[in-house]
């Protein structure tokens, strides 16, 4: 663990001088990918340097312990300073676990109405709330690409971008099949029906990430439809592209221009290519989709949302609450936290 956190802060050390330099910080591409690179060593390299000064305490308190003076307090010292580098060393652990190398990055989240009809539509609404409800307590941007409505409400689809720090750290283990079980508007016993939704979350793909050639792609414009507002129906902006050598589609209408329209098409292409590379990548070692939580596969059965009973529990490990109300306000965190601390607990034991 030494021997990690001192090659950590060479390597910190060694980033600071080098943007520092005149003829770096004329690159902007290039100061740009350094300070990334040291922003993801910051946190280990702060815990590193508490950890040394906690020890020189250790050792200064240890010194004093005979002191007629000064022993009490000095032993006081070491059981305190004892306890809190045991407790650092557990958090350093956690830090130098193997980091998803698109934690960092924003996401693409695609939701679709599954089983269910009309009410499955409304569900993919609520979760469309809850999700934009949680990005706002994180202060995270959100800003929908491509939505398509239903009559009785909600979405069949709706796709957005959420922007932000570390976004795809916690939104990943969002996707798979959400199921609803409440009583729909549209039902006229009282009866309580089970629907789904489904969930997509893509890490965002940046130009270096997929090599997307022009002379693959088809490119049709359209007149917008749906809720966007006069403006944006009279003209032809709406625009789809598809991806021929693998048959992808993407679609945005949400802008009011043709090129805007444009600039998001590209950018969901590029995410949901770099998306199934990924799939492909995992598939081909044979491991599990991204995470030991779940597959990712918007098929597996994720989380059940119970209206009757206010509970919500995430079947992959066994955690319930009894909050629906407040988790469909955006109140996540109770989840997502433990979802990611039974990740790190995993990956702890080397499953």
């Amino acid at each position: 663990m030494l021997e990690r956190l001192e090659a950590i802060r060479q390597r910190y050390e060694e980033l600071s001088l080098e943007l520092s330099k005149p003829e770096v910080l004329s690159d902007i591409k290039k100061t740009t990918a350094l300070s990334k690179e040291q922003a993801s060593l910051k946190e280990a390299y702060e815990a590193y340097q508490k950890y040394q000064k906690l020890n020189s305490d250790l050792k200064e308190a240890r010194e004093l312990i005979h002191d007629k003076e000064m022993g009490e307090f000095a032993k006081e010292e070491e059981n305190r300073l004892t306890d809190e580098i045991k407790d650092l060393e557990a958090q350093i652990e956690i830090i130098l676990l193997p980091k998803d190398p698109n934690d960092e990055k924003n996401v693409i989240v695609e939701i679709r109405g599954a089983a269910g009809g009309d009410e499955a539509n409304i569900f993919a609404g609520d979760l469309y709330r809850m999700y934009s409800k949680y990005a706002e307590k994180q202060g995270w941007k959100l800003e929908v690409l491509n939505e398509e409505h239903s009559d009785m409400g909600g979405f069949p689809l709706v796709q957005f971008m959420v922007k932000g720090q570390s976004v795809y750290s916690k939104l990943k283990y969002e996707s798979g099949a959400h199921r609803v079980q409440r009583v729909p508007v549209t039902e006229t016993q009282g009866r309580v029906h089970t629907s789904t939704a489904t969930v997509l979350v893509m890490p965002e793909a940046e130009e270096v990430d997929v090599e997307i050639k022009q002379s693959d792609l088809r490119i049709d414009v359209f007149r917008s439809t749906g809720a966007g507002g006069q403006c944006v129906n009279t003209t032809d902006s709406a625009v789809r592209i598809t991806h021929i050598p693998s048959g992808v589609v993407v679609t945005c209408q949400n802008e009011r221009s043709q090129i805007q329209n444009k600039e998001k098409c590209m950018q969901m292409l590029r995410t949901r290519l770099y998306e199934e590379e990924l799939r492909r990548q995992e598939e081909e070692l044979g491991n599990e989709r991204r995470n030991k939580i779940g597959t990712g596969d918007r098929s597996e059965k994720i989380r059940t949302y119970n209206y009757p009973q206010n509970r919500v529990t995430d079947h992959r490990i066994g955690f319930t609450t009894k909050n629906l109300d407040r988790v469909m306000e955006g109140h996540l965190d109770d989840i997502i936290n433990a979802l990611i601390t039974t990740d790190q607990n995993r990956k702890l034991k080397g499953e």
